[in-house]
C-alpha cells in the first residue's frame, strides 16, 4: 500500500482533482475479508466482501513451502484482490462519468 501513498502524494502535488478514485475510496468499499489455506498447500485466498455484498477474491502462493508464512500469505492476497476492487470502482466511476 505504500506505493498507493506515493502515488496519491504525487497526484495531489500535481493537483490532479478531476474525478477519480483514491485509495481511501477503495479501502471505504471494502466490508470485511476473509482467509483461507488449503489443506496441505501452500495457497492462501483471501475474499473481501464489498459494500454493496460483492466478492472479489485474490490469491498468494510460494513455491516452497520452507518459506510458507500465513501472515505474508495473508498480505499479498489481500493486495491482489484489493487490486481487483481498483478495476471494479474505476469501471463504476467512468460509467457515472460517461451519463453525466
Amino acid at each position: 500500500m505504500s506505493n498507493d501513498k506515493e502515488i496519491e502524494n504525487m497526484i495531489q502535488e500535481k493537483n490532479l482533482n478531476a474525478a477519480r478514485l483514491t485509495p481511501a475510496l477503495i479501502d471505504k468499499a471494502i466490508l470485511t475479508a476473509q482467509y483461507h489455506v488449503f489443506d496441505g498447500t501452500c495457497l492462501t485466498v483471501c475474499c473481501l466482501t464489498l459494500q454493496n455484498g460483492f466478492n472479489v477474491t485474490g490469491e498468494s502462493a510460494c513455491a516452497s513451502p520452507d518459506n510458507f508464512d500465513e501472515e505474508i500469505g495473508q498480505k499479498i492476497a489481500f493486495e491482489n484482490a484489493r487490486q481487483k476492487v481498483w478495476t471494479l470502482e474505476g469501471y463504476l466511476l467512468k460509467e457515472l462519468l460517461s451519463k453525466s
